[in-house]
C-alpha cells in the first residue's frame, strides 16, 4: 500500500532528478574551447633572434614601423570546459567561447593538431611568398624568400607575411612608421580570406600598440562588435587592396576604406 505524499514531500522527491541533471550539466565537459587574445609578432622584425623574413637574390631596404600578425590562445583539445567556463566566457569581452571543432578541425590528438597547424603555416608561407613576388613582378626562381616564425601555426598570418615581403622589396614604406596589425589567409593569386577569432585579435593588436588593423572584409561586422578604442579598421579582400589602402593612409591621398 502506497502512502500519500504531502505537497512538500512530492516536490522534494520530484526535484531530486532535476538537481541531478543540473549538477551533471554544470560539471560535465562540453564540446567548446575558451579563447583569449594571443601573442602578436612583427613580421618585419625578429623571432627568437632571427629575422622573420630573410630575402636573397634581390635588393631590400630598411623598413619603419611594424606589421604585426595576430593570434588567439585557446584551451587545449583535451581541456575540460564546463558550463561555468562557457557562461563566464560568454559575458567576458576578453574571452570567447568557440566550438572545439572550429578551433581544432583536425581532431583531438595533440601531436596531430601540431602537425596540421605546421602544415597550414608552411602552405600559408608559400602562398604569401608567391603572392608578394607576383605583385612585385619578380621571378620566384631568382628571389629566395625564407619565412621563420616560432610557436605559431595555421594559415592566418598569410596576408601579413605578404605585406612584409612587399615592404622589404618594394620602393615605398607601407607602414609610414605606424604599428599596423592584421589577419587573413592569402592565396597565391593574392586573395584574402576570413580566419575567425577577429574580435580577440583586435584586442591583442591594440594591447601591443597597433593603431591600424587590416581585417578580411567578410569579418568587418565581427571586428566592429568589440573594437578597442584607438584602433582603425581597414577591410581588405586582396593583397593589392591592402597595399593601396596603406599607401593612401601614409600619403594622405586617396580613399582608405572602412568597415
Amino acid at each position: 500500500m502506497l502512502s500519500r505524499l504531502t505537497r512538500p514531500q512530492f516536490l522534494a522527491v520530484c526535484g531530486l532528478p532535476v538537481v541531478g541533471l543540473l549538477a551533471t550539466a554544470v560539471f560535465a565537459p562540453l564540446p567548446f574551447s575558451v579563447a583569449q587574445p594571443g601573442l602578436t609578432a612583427d613580421v618585419l622584425g625578429k623571432s627568437r633572434g632571427a629575422s622573420v623574413i630573410t630575402i636573397k637574390g634581390a635588393p631590400t631596404h630598411e623598413t619603419s614601423g611594424q606589421l604585426r600578425m595576430t593570434t588567439i590562445e585557446a584551451t587545449g583539445p583535451d581541456a575540460r570546459v564546463q558550463l561555468g567556463d562557457v557562461l563566464s566566457g560568454w559575458f567576458d569581452t576578453d574571452r570567447a567561447v568557440m566550438p572545439r571543432d572550429a578551433v581544432y578541425p583536425s581532431g583531438d590528438d595533440v601531436s596531430e593538431i601540431e602537425e596540421y597547424n605546421q602544415e597550414q603555416m608552411e602552405e600559408s608561407q608559400d602562398s604569401a611568398t608567391a603572392a608578394a613576388l607576383d605583385y612585385l613582378r619578380l621571378d620566384e626562381r631568382n628571389v629566395d624568400v625564407q619565412l621563420r616564425l616560432e610557436d605559431v601555426g595555421g594559415p592566418s598570418a598569410g596576408l601579413l607575411f605578404s605585406l612584409g615581403i612587399v615592404d622589404k622589396l618594394g620602393a615605398g614604406d607601407l607602414t609610414g612608421g605606424r604599428v599596423v596589425a592584421g589577419t587573413g589567409t592569402i592565396t597565391t593569386g593574392g586573395e584574402v580570406g576570413a580566419v575567425g577569432g577577429v574580435p580577440l585579435k583586435t584586442q591583442a593588436a591594440r594591447r601591443d600598440g597597433a593603431t591600424v588593423f587590416l581585417v578580411p572584409k567578410a569579418e568587418c561586422s565581427d571586428a566592429r562588435a568589440e573594437l578597442p578604442e584607438g584602433l582603425r579598421l581597414i577591410p581588405v579582400t586582396t593583397l593589392k587592396g591592402a597595399i593601396d589602402s596603406l599607401e593612401a593612409l601614409e600619403s594622405g591621398r586617396g580613399d582608405v576604406p572602412a568597415c
